[in-house]
Formats: structure tokens, C-alpha cells, sequence
């Protein structure tokens, strides 16, 4: 299935994309490098708010290289879009033939990466993609697959701020509140993956302070041992 491919992977740190990772590894598809975006003024994933030295432990952990994009905070759609056209020329260059993204069902975002891609000769892969309806049931895999994670950032409209902070386990999918999806598909939470199948090893971190900004609540995560 994987044949001749040579796919770059979105990489948010978080438990979706590495899941994604193992799925395509799975599939015999020859993933050859992460691409994360990194707020430059903070040196973190945006949203996720993942400092970047364990976005690059994650790396060293999955075995491949990391493609990071820092984008100037304040960042214009525009000038993220020209940011991420140099990154997609430079993928091409290096013989990438599809960049795979691990969104789950959200139409105008999958429309958006598609768009984004048209007249780059790549193509975009959507490994997870499913219905709503099933991801309970992706999550309950990811869990049962060894997959470790802890949540970075919520939404306070849709979550308690205790929330933060929080091992992504079982216990915390009981305790979602029935509107909320168990994989936060709809921005109700993000997460840290920080081991798991698609890892040759751990990577170590503990939590530190939460923090409110700019509406949301994050945990952060720290480098090293709890």
C-alpha cells in the first residue's frame, strides 16, 4: 500500500498525530519527517502550548527528522500561508509526495488542507478520518495501543479547568462531559503524547503550573521525570 510513497506528517505533539504516525507505520507507509509549526515569540506549539525541546525528544523518540516553522506572533493567515507555501516547496524538492494530517472529521478543515496542497503536486492523507460517532471508539483504541498522553490545554467553556493537567486515560473519558468529544476533535481539549507504540522509548516529563491566557487553560509540561 505504501509503495513509492514518502509522506511528511502535520505534527501536532499530541495524541492524534501520533497515532496517525503508528497507523501509517502500520501500513507499511514510509513516513520520512514531522512538520510542526512553533509560535517563535514563545518557542512552543501554538494551541498545544508544547515547549519545543519536547517536541524534539518526540522526534528523536519517533526516529525521524523535524521540520519546524516558526511563525512571528502575531501571525496573519496570509502570512502563515506564505510561510507554509516555502515548506511545501522545499517538501517537494525532497521528493515528499504526501503531507497525511491527523484530522478526524472536521469537513472545512480537511477542505482547507486540501486547498492548501492543490497546486503543490502533493497530496494530503487522512488517515483517521471517521464519523463523529466513532471517535469513542478511536479513542479507546489509542488507549488500548499503549498510547500516553496528558492534556495540555482546554477550552473553559467546554471543560472544567481541572481538567488540565490531566492524564488522557480512561478515567478522564468517563468523566467528559457528554458534549465534549473524547478526542477534543472539536477544540474542547489538546494534548501531549509522550509515549506509545509509534516511540522507541518514553520521552520523560512532568506537569507544572496551570496558567488562563487568552481564554483558554494550559498545564505545562515540563522536560523530566514526574
Amino acid at each position: 500500500m505504501g509503495r513509492g510513497r514518502r509522506v511528511l506528517l502535520s505534527w501536532s505533539s499530541g495524541k492524534d498525530s501520533a497515532w496517525t504516525l503508528h497507523v501509517l507505520r502500520r501500513q507499511g507507509i514510509d513516513v520520512v519527517g514531522l512538520l510542526t509549526t512553533f509560535n517563535a515569540a514563545f518557542d512552543r506549539v501554538a494551541m498545544h502550548a508544547v515547549r519545543s525541546e519536547l517536541v524534539a525528544a518526540q522526534a528523536a523518540a519517533t526516529g525521524l527528522p523535524l521540520w519546524s516553522v516558526p511563525l512571528p506572533w502575531p501571525c496573519s493567515n496570509s502570512e502563515y500561508e506564505r510561510l507554509m507555501s516555502g515548506v511545501l516547496q522545499r517538501a517537494a524538492a525532497a521528493r515528499i509526495t504526501h503531507v497525511a494530517f491527523g484530522d478526524l472529521f472536521l469537513e472545512d478543515i480537511r477542505d482547507y488542507r486540501v486547498r492548501q496542497l492543490a497546486a503543490t503536486g502533493i497530496e494530503p492523507l487522512f488517515p483517521l478520518w471517521c464519523s463523529p460517532k466513532d471517535t469513542p471508539a478511536l479513542a479507546r483504541a489509542m488507549l488500548d495501543g499503549g498510547l500516553n498522553a496528558v492534556v495540555t490545554c482546554i477550552d473553559p467553556s467546554k471543560l472544567p479547568e481541572t481538567f488540565a493537567g490531566r492524564a488522557y486515560d480512561a478515567m478522564l473519558l468517563t468523566d467528559l462531559p457528554a458534549d465534549v468529544d473524547p478526542c477534543g476533535e472539536r477544540g474542547e481539549f489538546h494534548t501531549f503524547c509522550f509515549a506509545g507504540p509509534m516511540f522507541s522509548h518514553p520521552v520523560a516529563v512532568r506537569v507544572g503550573e496551570t496558567v488562563s491566557r487568552d481564554g483558554f487553560c494550559f498545564a505545562d509540561v515540563l522536560p523530566g521525570a514526574a
